[in-house]
């Protein structure tokens, strides 16, 4: 408990450098934009607008709601390959700054994710718009989106660490998970209806923590359901092993890398 108490204490410590590092990122991608922020809100339109007409038009997906299922899968998605692949390469990345001054390197890959989950919220915008259009009825239910998206949110800072801690050894960690990351982006409902999914590859969905967080969201959101017990529970389980995991292996090899970066 005093280990706990004092790693809480570090962490208020640095809660301003935290807000810091968050607002240099949205100001840096923003940076000499004419529409800002609100690229956050289009971008996802955007996607969503060209998915639907190949895959709806072209292929023929029968889904109801079809723009609405598509945009609340893409943004869910968006939100962790973005958080991730960016906390991935935080540490080395301000290789500078830890050289010259003590600053807890927690604190580089959570501001990453932190950033990601700020730009999430305003594609969340995109996504009411788009539900908005196609009548889709928003009941209180929706409340539970923000407990997908803090579920998401969990596993992200676990993956993230996880990713951070390996790649300071192994740059090539960094190319081959954006190969990872599309596969993974396939294997997640997002353009497609789960029951599409052959028999003989269930197996992949059934270990596709992203397939319950975004069946999670739309729960809430598209079909104003409350997730089921047994949901929660998978979705909880994911992100709070994933995050345990991560803190674990960042912890056990922060001390190194110095070392390499």
């Amino acid at each position: 408990m005093s280990e706990l108490r004092q790693n809480l204490a570090n962490f208020m410590r640095y809660q301003e450098l935290l807000k810091l590092l968050v607002l240099k990122d949205i100001k840096i991608k923003y940076k000499r934009s004419v529409l800002g922020i609100l690229w956050s809100v289009l971008n996802p339109l955007f996607i969503m607008l060209i998915i639907t007409l190949v895959f709806k038009e072209l292929f023929r997906f029968n889904v109801e709601n079809f723009a609405a299922y598509v945009i609340s899968g893409q943004v869910l998605f968006t939100f962790f390959s973005e958080s991730t692949s960016l906390a991935m390469t935080s540490v080395f990345s301000s290789g500078q700054i830890i050289k010259k001054v003590y600053v807890p390197k927690y604190i580089f890959p959570l501001s990453k994710i932190a950033y990601s989950l700020v730009n999430m919220l305003f594609s969340f915008v995109a996504v009411l718009i788009v539900c908005f259009f196609t009548g889709v009825h928003l009941e209180w239910t929706i409340v539970f989106s923000f407990v997908s998206i803090l579920y998401v949110f969990l596993f992200s800072v676990g993956v993230g660490l996880i990713l951070c801690s390996m790649v300071i050894f192994f740059r090539d960690i960094e190319h081959l998970y954006g190969v990872v990351l599309t596969a993974w982006m396939y294997a997640t409902p997002i353009i497609y209806p789960a029951i599409s999914m052959p028999d003989k590859f269930l197996f992949i969905l059934n270990a596709n923590p992203l397939y319950y967080f975004v069946t999670h969201f739309r729960e809430g959101l598209l079909y104003g359901r409350i997730p089921s017990f047994e949901l929660n529970l998978q979705c909880f389980n994911y992100a709070i092993l994933t995050l345990i995991a991560g803190v674990y292996m960042f912890r056990s090899r922060q001390d190194k890398f110095i070392l390499y970066i």
